[in-house]
């Protein structure tokens, strides 16, 4: 994959343990021409081998402005005024995990998410690798019974 397909950036999370302990942890944002409506967080936990979630795209633009989410994964703001800060939560099982990350650079990897693929245009772009799929296919058919 060229990297005018690939959008990455690196952002430090608070993971929240508990009320009093919290780590800072690397996490890398990671967007692909190949699946336009996701995002996939790798979350580089202390001593833990590195995890990956795919979140929707759509649902940490929504997120860092008010509560979103159902499920596994919601995103939040912290204080809906500011704006600075917004939690992420996990649920895996009965277990949860908590992040806290600064709302500016996870726009900043929106953004230019939204300048390779334009929000709203996601399924253009999917129907789009279908069908360029489908003719290659006819094409390399037509070839093989040509020959």
């Amino acid at each position: 994959m060229g990297e005018t397909e690939t959008v990455q950036a690196e952002v430090m999370m608070s993971f929240l343990v508990s009320e009093e302990l919290s780590f800072r942890i690397p996490v890398e944002l990671r967007y692909e021409l190949g699946d336009p409506y996701a995002v996939r967080l790798t979350f580089h936990l202390p001593g833990d081998a590195p995890v990956t979630w795919a979140f929707g795209r759509e649902l940490l633009i929504d997120g860092v402005g008010r509560p979103c989410g159902d499920g596994d994964v919601r995103v939040e703001p912290t204080d809906s005024l500011m704006l600075d800060e917004a939690l992420i939560r996990l649920q895996v099982g009965g277990d949860q995990a908590l992040f806290r990350v600064g709302i500016p650079p996870l726009l900043a990897f929106l953004d230019r998410t939204d300048k390779l693929v334009p929000l709203g245009q996601e399924r253009a772009l999917a129907d789009f690798e279908a069908h360029l799929d489908e003719t290659l296919d006819r094409i390399l058919a037509e070839a093989q019974s040509a020959g």
